[in-house]
């Protein structure tokens, strides 16, 4: 059975409208196993409720935590997190949440027993070979190289080598858990850059906010200290990768879209939207209100190195695709293994409505051609539902398949979307 189509909308005038996001999902799923593995009590302000942020709340659960969500909307709640003895014997559904999947396993192997995991279909061919071969390097028992899987602890820590240049999470995964294990952990990368490095420093600096010692002193070696995890209240920032399609609609449009609440500093990888966004055409204007970004109507094309903020290439790909002039992405290989391929679905679905793309070794080239209406695919790829989105507003009759795929870190996309457009009226 096929998914349901959603009429991606088509702006009959120009954007102008605030748009205020929830919480930050890989600041959210952070704090979470953060506050479970904490010395005591705490509580995770502003998280976001998606369906990646509830898959990693279970897992929690289940491995021991008390949960408790309060002041809950569609989008957010306040969760109080008391920890517990992490629980042999539980059984993790990933879904295709690349941080549950991810950093959840090191925390699991500090049980005294087997933990299993398992996931959505396509969960199952996303790498996880790094990650397991560095909890078995570590001591733990792992059977499997790939979802579904398991894990037997306890192990004590130590030194690990790898390579991380398939995701940052694999390197953010063993750091999270690192001060629980009585030897703490030393990682050194081998191999590639390491993609998605904003995603490593937030990881880090999320651990010294909550009183973990962490030695990044040296290039690609991080040492993790023994020792206790303070237990706090953390406040989650807005989500800024989230606003992309967002602000991404204020250019094609030749309006103005604010988000409010954009932090003066952030670790967030989103942050980078700022100079992306002006270099395809944007007026960028960051006040103590938010960020607002205000478009002509044309959006130029770019070349751009989107290693660090690979998350992006969906709704910068769907701006190149409307561009006046090509467009050229890279640094976006390791992309291939998010929850599609996402390279060759952003060709797919850009060449199915009439444009010209293509991919590289590790990019995109987009060339600008007049686009025609059409079912946009989603791949069950949130990025790649918004894209299809933002292409709509410029392209009548896209129609985008499973828009509730969107879901997985945006609840309420369809019905922001509606709310911008209407507030232009």
């Amino acid at each position: 059975m096929s998914a349901p189509l959603w009429p991606a909308p088509t702006a009959t005038a120009p954007v102008h409208a605030t748009v205020s996001l929830p919480g930050s999902k890989s600041v959210t799923n952070r704090a979470l196993l953060l506050a479970a593995l904490a010395e005591g009590p705490g509580t995770v302000r502003r998280a976001l409720r998606s369906r990646d942020s509830d898959l990693m709340a279970q897992a929690l659960r289940a491995l021991g935590a008390t949960m408790t969500p309060s002041g809950e909307s569609a989008s957010g709640a306040d969760w109080t997190v008391t920890p517990g003895p992490v629980l042999a014997g539980a059984h993790i559904e990933v879904g295709l949440a690349g941080t549950v999947m991810r950093f959840v396993p090191p925390m699991a192997a500090l049980a005294d027993g087997e933990v299993s995991f398992d996931g959505d279909p396509h969960a199952r061919k996303r790498p996880m070979g790094v990650i397991l071969g560095a909890l078995r390097a570590l001591g733990a028992q792992v059977s499997g190289d790939a979802l579904p899987f398991t894990v037997r602890g306890p192990l004590t820590g130590g030194e690990v080598t790898l390579d991380a240049s398939g995701s940052s999470q694999f390197l953010s995964g063993l750091l999270l858990a690192g001060a629980r294990f009585d030897k703490g952990v030393t990682v050194r990368h081998q191999g590639p850059p390491i993609p998605s490095q904003p995603h490593i420093l937030m990881t880090v600096a999320m651990l010294r906010e909550y009183g973990v010692h962490v030695d990044d002193s040296e290039q690609d070696v991080w040492r993790v200290e023994p020792g206790p995890i303070l237990a706090r209240d953390f406040t989650v920032e807005p989500d800024l990768s989230n606003a992309a399609p967002f602000l991404a609609a204020a250019m094609i449009t030749g309006g103005s879209v604010t988000v409010p609440g954009w932090p003066e500093r952030t670790t967030q990888p989103g942050d980078q939207l700022r100079g992306l966004l002006a270099d395809m055409g944007a007026s960028v204007e960051h006040t103590p209100l938010g960020l607002t970004v205000t478009g002509t109507g044309s959006v130029h094309g770019i070349e751009a190195d989107l290693r660090d903020v690979a998350e992006l290439t969906p709704t910068i790909a769907a701006l190149a695709a409307l561009a006046d002039s090509p467009s050229r992405i890279s640094g976006v290989a390791h992309i291939r293994g998010h929850e599609t391929d996402r390279l060759a679905a952003l060709v797919a679905e850009i060449n199915g409505l009439g444009g010209d793309a293509n991919e590289t070794a590790d990019g995109l080239e987009i060339r600008p051609r007049p686009l025609k209406g059409g079912v946009f695919h989603s791949y069950a790829d949130h990025r790649m539902a918004t894209a299809g989105a933002v292409i709509g507003l410029a392209v009548p009759g896209v129609e985008v398949e499973d828009i509730a795929t969107t879901g997985k870190t945006l609840p309420e996309f369809a019905s922001m979307w509606a709310d911008m457009l209407r507030e232009s009226r």
